[in-house]
């Protein structure tokens, strides 16, 4: 059964990259996924003035939890088994690359990043993900 990951950030482009996956599995696909959420480390400003550490790794731990379950929603509706990882780091690509590799997936499947360019490029971290990525990546745009 092959592995697909997706990275899900609370985007419109990150739920159509959901929604292209069910209609892959809509058209026989067997597949597992993978839904990841990339948040970013606390500021040195956090760090310092937080009176427990953990406090914020807990806090950055539910926001990513939040992000994820619309997402969740959509593929437990549809039957499809699901795992989630909410990693906390500065560089995004890499952290999903690392995830990507930690679960072993056959294929990436995200939405393409907003940018101010509109259609005409990929957003950073989906060139970075289509540069560095050994495995295949589809990249869907949100309907409009």
């Amino acid at each position: 059964m092959h592995k697909v990951l997706i990275p899900i950030d609370g985007s419109p482009e990150a739920l159509a990259a959901v929604h292209h996956v069910l209609q892959l599995v809509g058209q026989g696909l067997r597949l597992r996924c993978v839904l990841a959420n990339v948040q970013e480390s606390a500021s040195l400003y956090e760090v310092v003035t937080a009176p427990d550490p953990a406090v914020l790794q807990r806090v950055a731990d539910g926001a990513g939890r939040d992000l994820l379950k619309p997402a969740q929603q959509l593929l437990a509706a549809a039957g499809v088994a699901f795992e989630q990882e909410v990693v906390q780091t500065g560089e995004v690509a890499q952290a999903l690359l690392d995830v990507a590799e930690r679960h072993g997936v056959h294929a990436i499947v995200m939405g393409a990043g907003a940018s101010g360019l509109g259609d005409r490029v990929l957003g950073s971290v989906s060139l970075d993900l289509v540069r560095a990525a050994p495995v295949p990546i589809t990249v869907v745009r949100a309907r409009g």
